[in-house]
């Protein structure tokens, strides 16, 4: 390796570029998602090679490969910039003359419930707010300490302390069906609810629902006829049929049109939770847009 040059000579812009392209596995991609020439990108992670004395980047079968100094730098890197955008935070926030963004992490429950009314809420109070809205899926806290989202919403647990967080309100879960079905105009038991032919959404595989921990965690099994990846369009499924969906109860008024609801006879409440890392903590904008949001799920 090329002799260290002096680390004081790195910048927070250096270690930013480091970050992106750490978080996107490309430098193209780093180069895209900053608005830069790739040429500074490449120039910048050189240079940071020659301030760590490593590669930091590895290329096997086309894909970018952190070396564990890079993680490490990466690691602490976060942690540098966080502290550094809380510590210049604007101190004097009126929303009506903001040009500043943030970034909402979420997921098809939260965009159809909660994101229409406070995008409303933002454009008039805060009219040059610009708003990112990604998907959460069950990476959210990991996009918090990436910094690729500012805020997560959704059924979620702070997780530590690198995390706040703050409940938005409660929902619980219910039963859809064709209102044609045989169980349809009557209240579900446990015993009957178990074999009915269930649509179960997966989100990606990677997170359970509440009610489905408990059937677990209790020794229960459903009948699964169908697996789904999300909630979108799932009335369309089990319309004509004598399929069942469990999805939380504000859920089904927005998609349950023409379907019969009833009580689910899992008891597993939902807590929606608004979360977010010390790195916007304190500053009085993501104050300001946290109020807001709190403030819209208290109309819903």
């Amino acid at each position: 390796m090329t002799k260290p040059v002096d680390p004081f000579t790195t910048d927070f812009r250096a270690l930013e570029i480091l970050v992106s392209v750490y978080r996107n596995n490309s430098f193209t991609r780093a180069a895209e998602d900053l608005d830069i020439n790739q040429s500074v990108v490449s120039y910048t992670i050189e240079k940071l090679r020659q301030v760590f004395n490593d590669p930091l980047f590895a290329r096997e079968a086309r894909s970018l490969i952190a070396t564990p100094r890079c993680e490490e730098a990466v690691t602490e890197a976060i942690d540098l910039l966080q502290r550094f955008t809380e510590l210049t935070a604007e101190q004097d926030f009126d929303p009506k003359l903001s040009a500043g963004s943030i970034t909402i992490a979420c997921n098809y429950y939260e965009r159809v419930l909660i994101i229409p009314h406070v995008v409303h809420a933002l454009r008039e109070q805060a009219p040059n707010l610009k708003v990112e809205i990604v998907d959460s899926s069950y990476l959210g806290h990991d996009r918090l300490l990436r910094m690729e989202a500012d805020l997560l919403i959704g059924p979620f647990q702070k997780l530590g302390a690198a995390f706040y967080g703050r409940k938005l309100y409660d929902d619980q879960y219910v039963c859809m069906m064709d209102p044609a079905h045989p169980m349809a105009h009557k209240s579900l038991t446990l015993w009957e609810y178990l074999p009915l032919d269930h649509i179960y959404i997966t989100y990606g595989g990677k997170w359970k629902s509440r009610y489905m921990q408990v059937l677990e965690d209790e020794g229960h099994r459903l009948s699964i006829a169908i697996k789904v990846p999300s909630p979108a369009g799932i009335q369309s499924l089990i319309a004509g049929t004598n399929l069942v969906a469990t999805v939380p109860e504000r859920l089904s008024r927005e998609i349950g049109n023409r379907l019969h609801v009833t009580p689910c006879p899992v008891g597993s409440p939902i807590d929606i939770q608004l979360v977010w890392t010390k790195r916007t903590r304190n500053s009085p904008m993501h104050k300001w847009v946290r109020d807001l949001i709190a403030q819209q799920c208290k109309m819903l």
